[in-house]
């Protein structure tokens, strides 16, 4: 199997990002988007898809955290799709369950080239350690569009947001370690 690694760098008037993916590693990642809770989300992404992921992200904070999470989403979607190159051998499709306390998501990805996302998810609060909850949809809409593929994610229940986007990012990680 060829080499399975990406490198992605976007400067915008808003954002500076260097994004390193490999799908083949161990699930090690470097990550630093100056945002706490969105770099413990990435982190899950990495960890339970045996990804190894490196982020060094820097971008307009003082303004808010949408601009550096949204980019760095568009740049883990493209490592994604560079990546898997043209897709000859993989599995294809995954899906995740991942329980969290009284939490319970689901994910589901189709690899299929075809962009298309459905998020289903409430949160209770405006954020969460500095993300805005209204962005948790936005970062798995980016990446599908951006990695090419279907993907279909729900909180079937939970009353904890931070339980509830945890819980997001590990099926997320978990159902594409299945179908890269």
């Amino acid at each position: 199997m060829p080499d399975r690694t990406a490198s992605i760098t976007r400067h915008t008037n808003e954002t500076q990002i260097e994004l390193s993916l490999t799908l083949d590693g161990s699930g090690a990642a470097q990550i630093d988007t100056g945002i706490g809770f969105f770099d413990h989300m990435l982190h899950h992404v990495a960890h339970h898809g045996l990804f190894d992921l490196s982020v060094k992200a820097s971008g307009d904070l003082h303004v808010d955290a949408h601009h550096t999470i949204e980019d760095v989403a568009i740049c883990l979607g493209r490592a994604l799709d560079e990546a898997l190159g043209d897709r000859h051998g993989i599995t294809r499709m995954g899906a995740a369950y991942v329980p969290m306390d009284e939490t319970l998501a689901r994910v589901v990805v189709d690899l299929s080239g075809r962009p298309y996302a459905v998020i289903e998810a409430d949160f209770r609060d405006a954020a969460i350690g500095g993300m805005p909850t209204t962005l948790v949809a936005h970062v798995f809409e980016s990446v599908a569009f951006q990695a090419r593929m279907n993907l279909h994610a729900a909180v079937l229940y939970g009353r904890d947001d931070h339980h509830k986007a945890e819980a997001l990012f590990k099926a997320l990680g978990r159902a594409l370690a299945v179908a890269v």
